[in-house]
């Protein structure tokens, strides 16, 4: 039961990304439509989602459990970000799916060292957004760290894998390339989303104040 729920719950968070990135492709100012994607991750920290990229900072202050359910979350993000670009793709708002094309054709002739570095940095600021949610004493900092991390990454060009997921979906260029890509991003998001966490970590350990 506890496995489904949080597989339900990953579902939704995917699926909330997807409207972030449908408002992101709806518009033609990147500014607002930066700030506009926010929604999905307001939407996850407020209501308790599991998304992948949020959840992986954790891990090293977790066991291997934890990390398994990370990939099961992971999982579930996709299904949920396909799930809802295959819905628009049926209705009027389908000529998204067209700018999505666009901008997975420069992602995807990419190379991976560049994909993985990008991914490296969107997650760091996923981890101060998510970070900033959970522990800032002020009630307005806890939705500014949402805002400026979110609006960062993406005016930045920072690569996020499950709002990549969507675009792919959107575009309907799923290929060898893409899941490679996917991938690779994947592990650069992991690897920015535990940097910060693990070296506080570390330092704490040794009684380095920082």
């Amino acid at each position: 039961m506890k496995t489904l729920r949080s597989f339900a719950f990953a579902f939704l968070a995917g699926f909330i990304i997807a409207v972030g990135g449908a408002a992101y492709l709806s518009v033609e100012s990147k500014m607002l439509g930066a700030l506009l994607f926010t929604v999905g991750l307001f939407t996850i920290c407020t209501m308790g989602l599991n998304l992948y990229t949020g959840r992986i900072c954790y891990a090293f202050q977790n066991d291997l459990m934890y990390f398994l359910n990370a990939l099961l979350i992971w999982v579930g993000n996709f299904c949920g970000a396909f799930i809802a670009a295959k819905l628009f793709s049926l209705t009027r708002i389908a000529g998204i799916g067209e700018k999505a094309a666009q901008l997975c054709a420069v992602k995807l002739s990419d190379s991976l060292l560049s994909v993985f570095i990008l991914g490296f940095f969107c997650n760091i600021l996923i981890y101060i957004a998510v970070d900033g949610f959970k522990n800032n004493p002020h009630e307005l900092g806890k939705y500014m760290a949402l805002f400026f991390g979110v609006t960062v990454f993406i005016m930045c060009g920072f690569e996020h894998c499950i709002a990549n997921m969507f675009y792919i979906s959107a575009a309907g260029m799923w290929s060898g390339r893409a899941l490679v890509f996917i991938l690779v991003n994947t592990l650069g998001n992991s690897a920015g989303g535990v940097f910060i966490p693990l070296i506080k970590q570390l330092t704490e350990k040794s009684g380095t104040k920082v």
